[in-house]
């Protein structure tokens, strides 16, 4: 379906309605899309190493969203997440998530600049082009029962998996150069009527070209294409713009922030190299540098978090609870630390425990296979016998019997009769 650009002397005259001018385009309904994009924001915090742990940080990047927001057309639910990926990215989800990493906030000169990245990502949202790809690309019938996967009472093993087909296409999403074109005029009209100088979106754009040429594109570029045509296309809009009055380039609480990101770096680069040598499998190296992250910034529960797995994989049980426990003090409502701390239950024989952990990590990931696997050996251990089969069978399907525990899983359907 071809995307309908905006004018620019409609955008002049202050009163645009981009909903309103579009409603005949529109197939998902708008309450269907929030909710696709509610239900995708556990998926991204996790795909993109957990939410920032800091709350004044949080707070600020907020406060600039929702200055933007206020002169934005669609009034959906919007809210913004700094997330922990040192990548060079931002990025929006359906219906008024938008999130930007730790890395590219680093590389932010100005509030400027931040409010502009954040005003783009808003115009994504305004002009409907995440739920125009979802209703390509996946069909409305399979859009509308997205959320049913929530409240089911039993797990589907390929409405899983296609839940997380969708999640996946959302986070790679490739935007075409009308739909930036589109996404740059509206971010730099709320920009502006924000009261921030529109100008900021060319030094970002300078940055990201800068960075380009110098052989390390950030990871923004592979989904927000960037020709010189397009800049130039940015800035004859804000010339025509004639922007004038006491504009906001900067602040002292963006400099602020910053240096708070700065002084935790190193406690994330720890982390980073951990988690590589995780993935390697060489889980004594990895668990050096989660404790060295961990010793630089306690409140890192992502390190702490995989800390704890590995220590209870070694059967140190103790050690492993402690550091879970503490890592779901610090983000109580994110996949990963009631994961595990359901995992470390699980190992310490509290199955009743272990199951409430569990069963919210999964209505926040619903497919992820080994939180199936281990909510199907609790339900086991205490009797629940078609619970257990239904999760044995939802884990094998989603993990396609690749992982170490499919043979395990594979036995205990035989002898529960769910085979």
């Amino acid at each position: 379906m071809k995307v309908f650009v905006v004018l620019l002397a409609f955008f002049f005259l202050g009163c645009a309605d981009v909903s309103a001018r579009r409603t005949f385009l529109n197939l998902l309904p708008e309450n269907k899309e929030i909710e696709i994009g509610k239900a995708y924001v556990p998926y991204a915090i996790e795909e993109f190493d957990g939410l920032y742990p800091d709350r004044e940080v949080q707070e600020y990047v907020r406060s600039v969203g929702m200055r933007l927001v206020k002169h934005t057309e669609r009034k959906v639910p919007y809210e913004f997440y700094v997330v922990n990926s040192s990548q060079i990215n931002a990025f929006a989800l359906p219906g008024g998530p938008v999130m930007i990493t730790r890395g590219l906030l680093l590389r932010l000169n100005s509030e400027g600049e931040l409010a502009s990245v954040l005003g783009h990502e808003l115009g994504h949202i305004n002009a409907r082009h995440h739920a125009r790809f979802l209703e390509k690309q996946f069909g409305l019938s399979l859009l509308l029962n997205i959320g049913a996967l929530f409240v089911a009472e039993k797990p589907y093993g390929q409405a899983l998996l296609q839940f997380g087909q969708v999640g996946a296409g959302l986070l790679s999403l490739k935007f075409s150069r009308d739909q930036e074109r589109e996404a740059d005029q509206l971010g730099i009209l709320y920009t502006y009527r924000a009261g921030y100088d529109p100008n900021s979106i060319i030094g970002v754009f300078e940055m990201f070209k800068s960075m380009e040429r110098g052989g390390r594109p950030p990871e923004w570029l592979s989904t927000h294409p960037l020709p010189e045509t397009r800049i130039a296309e940015a800035k004859a809009q804000i010339q025509r713009l004639r922007p004038q009055g006491a504009l906001v380039q900067d602040t002292e609480d963006f400099h602020r922030v910053k240096e708070r990101l700065k002084r935790t770096q190193p406690s994330f680069e720890e982390f980073e190299k951990g988690k590589k040598a995780f993935a390697n499998n060489n889980l004594r190296l990895a668990l050096e540098h989660f404790q060295r992250a961990v010793e630089l910034y306690p409140e890192n529960y992502m390190a702490r978090a995989y800390m704890a797995y590995v220590l209870a994989r070694d059967q140190r049980l103790d050690e492993a609870e402690g550091h879970s426990r503490r890592a779901l003090d610090t983000m109580p409502d994110v996949f990963l630390t009631n994961y595990v701390y359901g995992y470390v239950k699980f190992l310490r024989g509290d199955y009743q425990g272990s199951l409430r952990y569990l069963q919210k990590a999964n209505n926040l990931i619903p497919d992820h296979a080994s939180t199936h696997y281990y909510l199907g050996r609790n339900y086991e251990i205490l009797g629940q016998r078609s619970k257990a089969i239904e999760h044995y069978r939802t884990a094998l399907e989603l993990s396609q019997g690749k992982a170490e525990w499919a043979s395990d899983a594979r036995e205990r359907l035989r002898r529960l009769g769910g085979m």
